[in-house]
């Protein structure tokens, strides 16, 4: 693509329509009132007592994180970035166009926004394994939780730095970034689902046989389980959908016509930006609920660690960490 076409492509694509104006101003405030909550949740889980404040801290924090991004993502103007509101190809260190470097800054802010949406996850699905590992296999050798977590989180910072350090190189554009992004993203969402599928059956599993031991309900817990497996399921198999989707127009506009900037109009472009936020102003908030309704209870009951596999009757309350 010459300098020329670029030049007309941005001018055609430019300019941000009001309902792109208002709407980036209203996901911005929303995003920044969830970072707010998040903050001062995180000041008060600093505040508590025991062994659960650093898992409460660690999930306030990465909520924090992540409606961080996005505010700034959603609240700083686009032109503040780059011309276009609608991403065009950019290729690194383009003398004759230097927005290249505002694309960048702004896919890498919406990328860390991503990974620390994702890592929230990450970090309740491994936490969920190693209490699991706990019960199934109690002889098993276990490895402390946050160190696989931070192995799991720096593999995808790794991938993300490669896909950043090829386009520097001028290996790809901002095209080709921004398509690796949708791919990683949506393969991260099936991955999720499959993961908080088959962890939320064996932890019902083992909340049900708990509650017979001890003839105690566990069907709170239960239920806050299954609420979690249908929420999280939900926003990554949608997370999916969308990624995939927009990977595959993707793929088809540059296979065929060299550019993808012709998949990127108005319509379509605020049609997948309002799914895909919006979404995770809700995920969010739910985590907010969930933590608030959960761990305000446990520091009132006061936290139980969970037991060794040969107590012969562990408590319900051992999962409360998580759950």
């Amino acid at each position: 693509m010459t300098d020329s076409e670029v030049e007309v492509e941005v001018e055609e694509v430019s300019m941000m329509t009001s309902f792109e104006v208002w709407s980036n101003l209203i996901l911005g405030l929303a995003f920044l009132g969830t970072a707010l909550v998040a903050a001062k949740r995180m000041s008060w889980s600093r505040q508590q007592g025991g062994a659960e404040t650093t898992v409460v801290t660690a999930f306030y924090s990465l909520i924090l994180l992540t409606s961080s991004m996005r505010a700034v993502w959603f609240l700083i103007p686009t032109k503040v970035w780059k011309p276009s509101y609608i991403p065009v190809a950019y290729m690194a260190f383009d003398s004759d166009n230097d927005s290249w470097a505002g694309a960048f800054i702004s896919e890498l802010i919406l990328t860390a926004g991503s990974l620390a949406l994702f890592s929230i996850f990450i970090l309740i699905l491994v936490y969920w394994a190693d209490i699991l590992k706990k019960y199934f296999y109690p002889g098993a050798r276990r490895s402390r939780p946050m160190m696989t977590f931070f192995g799991l989180v720096a593999m995808l910072v790794v991938m993300e730095a490669i896909n950043a350090l090829l386009f520097m190189l001028q290996v790809y554009s901002s095209e080709a970034m921004i398509l690796f992004n949708a791919l990683t993203l949506a393969c991260v969402s099936m991955i999720c689902v499959v993961e908080i599928t088959i962890f939320s059956h064996r932890f019902r599993t083992v909340l049900k046989t708990l509650g017979a031991i001890n003839q105690i309900s566990t069907e709170s817990q239960v239920r806050r389980i299954v609420w979690i497996t249908v929420t999280g399921n939900f926003f990554f198999f949608t997370r999916a959908f969308l990624e995939a989707i927009f990977a595959a127009l993707l793929l088809s506009y540059w296979h065929t016509e060299g550019t993808v900037s012709k998949v990127f109009t108005h319509k379509f472009y605020d049609s997948y930006v309002m799914a895909k936020h919006w979404s995770e102003v809700a995920i969010l908030c739910l985590m907010l609920y969930i933590l608030q309704s959960r761990f305000t209870a446990a520091a009132r009951q006061g936290y139980q660690q969970v037991p060794e596999a040969d107590q012969v009757q562990p408590p319900p309350a051992s999962t409360s960490v998580i759950v």
